[in-house]
């Protein structure tokens, strides 16, 4: 039966066992797992609102990437909800955004170098 299924054997013996002690009623989907969402319908559409805005509109001037830290960080200003960067960055995703990672670049990069190894013939 688990073949059929396509589930582990251990969850159908445990499927098996609640229906043996509590009948049909034990094997009703209690729902999606894991964790609530913390923001309101209305929260998660204001924060696309504020993420269509961009990053300086709240702060962040240096560049215009929303990076999952900084959404995390968004949140908790706006909405008073703590939020991690992975769950930020799930959020971001279902709210249809990609994080992106910060432009970080060495002091001591010497650009003309950086644009004459691009210009290299041979190179794609």
């Amino acid at each position: 039966m688990a073949r059929r299924l396509r589930v582990s054997w251990k969850s159908a013996y445990q499927w098996h066992q609640m229906w043996k002690e509590a009948g049909a009623a034990a094997l009703v989907s209690r729902g999606p797992g894991g964790q609530r969402n913390k923001l309101s319908p209305y929260c998660l559409n204001k924060l696309a609102e504020y993420l269509d805005q961009g990053p300086a509109a709240h702060g962040w001037v240096e560049d215009q990437t929303w990076t999952a830290a900084r959404v995390a960080t968004l949140i908790g200003q706006k909405f008073h909800v703590s939020y991690r960067v992975s769950g930020a960055t799930r959020l971001m995703h279902r709210l249809g955004f990609s994080p992106q990672m910060p432009v970080r670049r060495v002091a001591e990069r010497d650009e003309q170098a950086v644009e004459r190894g691009r210009r290299r013939p041979g190179r794609r």
